[in-house]
């Protein structure tokens, strides 16, 4: 692996949890980080063959699902229970999934299929706390 590409991994490595602490709100923070993730996986995917691109994409991707299952999985995470269980579901499918993709057995599409969908999910999210907050205070978010 080039150090660029151990640069990138340790920068995923903490992204998530690094975005616990920074001044960005949490839904924000998961929003840039699932666009990046996925943008990584999508530039994998073009690829014929299973190298290192798509190896650290999958590494990243599976950081920062791991990542989101340990915050799921908290006391303090305040989704509901259903939710939390469905996201926990589909961060055990791209664990799974990613395997097989390493050893030739998947292709990486439907992991970039299931990150759209949350990308969706949380652009909707943000876009409704706009709305309250300009319906509120006039505050633009």
């Amino acid at each position: 692996m080039t150090a660029g590409a151990y640069k990138s991994a340790y920068a995923a490595q903490g992204a998530y949890q690094s975005m616990q602490t920074a001044a960005e709100d949490p839904r924000s923070r998961e929003y840039r980080l699932f666009i990046q993730v996925t943008a990584q996986l999508e530039r994998a995917a073009e690829e014929d063959e299973v190298n290192g691109t798509v190896g650290l994409a999958l590494h990243d991707n599976r950081r920062l699902w791991n990542a989101l299952m340990e915050d799921l999985s908290g006391d303090g995470n305040q989704l509901p229970k259903a939710l939390k269980a469905q996201l926990i579901s589909l961060g055990i499918w791209v664990n799974r999934h990613s395997s097989e993709v390493l050893r030739g057995e998947a292709h990486v599409q439907p992991l970039i299929d299931v990150n759209r969908m949350i990308i969706g999910g949380l652009a909707l999210q943000q876009e409704a706390q706009s709305e309250v907050l300009e319906a509120v205070g006039g505050i633009k978010a």
